[in-house]
């Protein structure tokens, strides 16, 4: 079945506001919520759809690559929709506390696992012009926290365990009802995580987490530029209660070169030439990303014509083809000349004006 276009879905343009695009989510989910139309299988759905529509659009880099290249483009991203009504709740509840002012809604009554997810994190890396047009694997040192070695991230001391809050029984969350709705907030005595532990570990202090540091490799793809950004799965934070952990994003930022300047995935560089070579031609050796190449000077080159190298600059970052070195001559113009140099120069300019 073809999906739906998620600015469709929500009915909003392509260059709508993050919040347009979220008060018009908020908008379609609360029409179509199930509580609100109990047994309407065509409700459920576009319920779904709308959160579906929303987790992209509400996403910087999956919308940019949406937009690009539609549904099928973000298999990349490895998003695949929701797994039912409890996996929307879980990702979007504040959104329906916002509209009701209660803290995480659920809906339904649903009681949630005191299961979290670890943080994401960010970390910064700088690398040279050379390495970001081919590629390289290189290792960085990644401080964090990770599940307590002490405790196996239960919070507890050796030897007790974590007991069940008698507040909520457990289910992180007390139950409030609201007209047809039935509304599910944090637990005030456990904090939502529905256990309570009476003795803490002494090595993470009850926190379940200790900070690590941590060697990570990194698989960088030729042809990344400053403002790319890797990301790793389950590299983040630990998470909570047995929840899954965190991911890292990379950042790079690509060092400037002295000699190429990237505009796209072609490289620009400027060449100087003498007025002789300009004049009459001839053949220069240009360095490139790999080896010296040889052009040919046309006769005739006049200062700031530009000369190309097929394929020797940026590596698509696809893996199709490269781009190309733009040479830019620069006539070298003799500031010390001698007498001899003055002497052939005024012959030459007599005999190009035609003076005898």
């Amino acid at each position: 079945m073809t999906k739906r276009d998620y600015y469709e879905i929500l009915g909003i343009s392509k260059t709508a506001s993050d919040d347009e695009i979220k008060k018009n989510y908020r908008k379609t989910a609360m029409q179509c919520h199930p509580d609100k139309n109990p047994g309407d299988k065509k409700a459920e759905e576009r319920f779904k759809e709308a959160a579906e529509a929303y987790e992209v659009l509400s996403d910087k880099q999956k919308r940019e690559i949406y937009d690009q290249y539609g549904h099928a483009g973000l298999s990349s991203t490895g998003f695949s929709g929701f797994n039912g009504f409890d996996d929307i709740f879980t990702n979007f509840g504040d959104i329906f506390g916002d509209v009701f002012g209660f803290g995480n809604a659920q809906g339904r009554g649903r009681s949630r696992s005191a299961a979290r997810a670890g943080a994401d994190l960010r970390y910064d890396l700088k690398i040279s012009f050379h390495d970001a047009a081919f590629g390289l694997t290189t290792t960085i040192d990644l401080e964090k926290l990770n599940t307590c070695s002490k405790c196996d991230g239960s919070g507890a001391a050796p030897g007790s365990s974590p007991e069940t809050c008698r507040t909520c029984q457990g289910r992180g969350q007390v139950v409030q009802s609201s007209g047809f709705f039935t509304i599910s907030s944090t637990c005030p005595h456990c904090g939502g995580h529905g256990r309570v532990i009476s003795k803490p570990c002494p090595h993470c202090r009850g926190t379940g987490k200790e900070n690590i540091i941590k060697s990570v490799q990194l698989k960088i793809p030729a042809g990344v530029e400053t403002g790319s950004r890797l990301r790793l799965r389950g590299e983040g934070e630990a998470g909570l209660q047995g929840g899954p952990s965190g991911d890292l994003y990379v950042f790079l930022h690509v060092e400037d070169h002295d000699f190429f300047v990237r505009s796209g995935n072609d490289i620009i560089c400027r060449v100087p030439i003498t007025f002789v070579q300009a004049a009459l031609g001839g053949t220069i050796e240009v360095t490139t990303l790999e080896e010296k190449e040889k052009i040919k000077i046309p006769k005739g080159t006049q200062n700031g014509k530009t000369l190309r190298l097929k394929g020797k600059g940026i590596p698509h970052i696809r893996g199709y083809g490269r781009g190309d070195q733009i040479v830019e001559v620069t006539v070298l113009i003799p500031t010390n000349l001698s007498s001899k140099q003055e002497e052939l120069l005024r012959e030459f300019e007599k005999v190009s004006s035609g003076v005898n």
